[in-house]
């Protein structure tokens, strides 16, 4: 586990940028096939600016280039929401990351993965088909949530169960909802859906690295809580991550104090 304070929003994503670029690259530079974990929100907005540079200035052939996205909203039926709505995921990567990527390195949305409300077991299936996930970038909620998998109490699930929850459509809690009303909808409750289908514990689990992002002063709360805990519990999802292989974390100094 690599735990990392930098100075501010642009230091973390900056240093976020050069990690995942290193580590694609690193495998396409031999030929390998890279599937990329992708997250949403403000977190990684500026990230995906500099990834793309990157990307763009170094000419790598992107046809082996992959990418997973986390999750998606879903509407009150459970399908997903349409990519004209102002917060869909699809829409959302699409203007911050693969429409500023140079055609002509090869990139194709058709290697662009979302997952399914209509079947989100075959999102667990065609990952684990592509290999299982490189690199999954996350985020960390106000609640202690990864992705959209919220958390739960010990009397209703055991840690074991929770670890090796699949890709699922759920209802999104309260505080999520307020979070991102707050966050990402510009305080307009009416925009938020109340669904939402999510890549399970299990799949994010299985990534061979995870890097989590931590840059808003409300994320300093669970953050210390599972530094404090030490051992994975349902009640904080992002607590797995703790005893994952390949995990690391880094937060701005500016906004959160772990220690």
């Amino acid at each position: 586990m690599i735990t990392e304070s930098v100075c501010n929003y642009e230091a973390m994503s900056a240093a976020a940028a050069s990690i995942i670029y290193s580590d694609v690259a690193r495998c396409l530079q031999k030929g390998e096939r890279y599937n990329l974990g992708l997250a949403t929100g403000n977190t990684p907005i500026r990230l995906y600016e500099e990834l793309a540079v990157k990307l763009n200035t170094a000419r790598l052939d992107l046809s082996l280039l992959s990418t997973w996205n986390l999750d998606e909203y879903a509407t009150e039926s459970r399908a997903a929401v349409p990519v004209t709505h102002p917060l869909s995921y699809r829409r959302f990567m699409e203007e911050k990351l693969f429409s500023k990527i140079d055609p002509a390195l090869g990139f194709s949305r058709e290697c662009t993965h979302f997952p399914d409300p209509d079947d989100p077991a075959s999102y667990d299936r065609a990952i684990a088909a592509a290999g299982g996930i490189d690199l999954q970038l996350l985020g960390i909620g106000f609640n202690g949530h990864i992705a959209f998998n919220e958390p739960m109490s010990e009397s209703e699930i055991s840690v074991a169960d929770f670890a090796a929850l699949p890709t699922r459509v759920l209802p999104l809690s309260d505080e999520t909802i307020a979070q991102n009303t707050h966050v990402t909808a510009g305080g307009d409750e009416s925009l938020m859906p109340r669904y939402a289908v999510t890549m399970g514990m299990a799949p994010i689990l299985a990534a061979k690295k995870c890097l989590l992002l931590a840059c808003f002063a409300e994320q300093e709360k669970p953050l210390r809580a599972i530094l404090k805990r030490g051992v994975p519990t349902p009640e904080l999802p992002a607590s797995y991550l703790w005893q994952h292989p390949d995990y690391h974390l880094i937060y701005t100094a500016d906004k959160i104090n772990v220690y």
